[in-house]
């Protein structure tokens, strides 16, 4: 598996992750809420999940992005940090949506901050999630059945 992410220099913040195991296959986009720890070379949970999802759906390489590029295991610090967007981030969401054939929204419940939920759902005109939660938000992927389809979002 070809494996690749955009980093800041200080590497407090991931822009983009991508994994390619079969490039005669589409791309699914998979939008987050933060980065964790994975990385250039290493999967976290919530990688190896999406992953598993894009293969059964027939997809062959998968994109990564997340509403706040800030890395941290604690989504709480979000709210504490000068900047957890990113400079670049918009950018790099924006430049992926379109060059991919599937956009899943998979950022879990706490998106209040600086409705950067809305913000993204502007952008996207099919947008997709796999479950939503009782909220109505998108669920995260790590503790969803590994079954699931994706479902229309917006």
């Amino acid at each position: 598996m070809e494996k690749s992410a955009i980093l800041s220099t200080d590497r407090k913040y991931r822009y983009v992750l991508t994994r390619i195991w079969d490039e005669t296959k589409p791309t699914v986009l998979f939008i987050g809420l933060n980065p964790s720890t994975a990385d250039e070379e290493t999967d976290d949970q919530t990688i190896r999940k999406c992953i598993g999802y894009a293969k059964r759906w027939g997809y062959g390489k998968l994109i990564m992005v997340n509403l706040f590029a800030f890395r941290s295991t604690d989504p709480s610090l979000l709210k504490r940090v000068e900047d957890p967007v990113g400079a670049d981030n918009d950018s790099y969401i924006q430049k992926y949506i379109s060059e991919s054939d599937l956009v899943i929204a998979c950022w879990g419940n706490q998106t209040k901050l600086l409705n950067r939920d809305k913000n993204l759902m502007d952008m996207v005109p099919n947008l997709f999630c796999l479950q939503r939660n009782k909220n109505g938000t998108p669920h995260h992927p790590l503790y969803l059945s590994k079954d699931i389809t994706p479902v229309p979002y917006n």
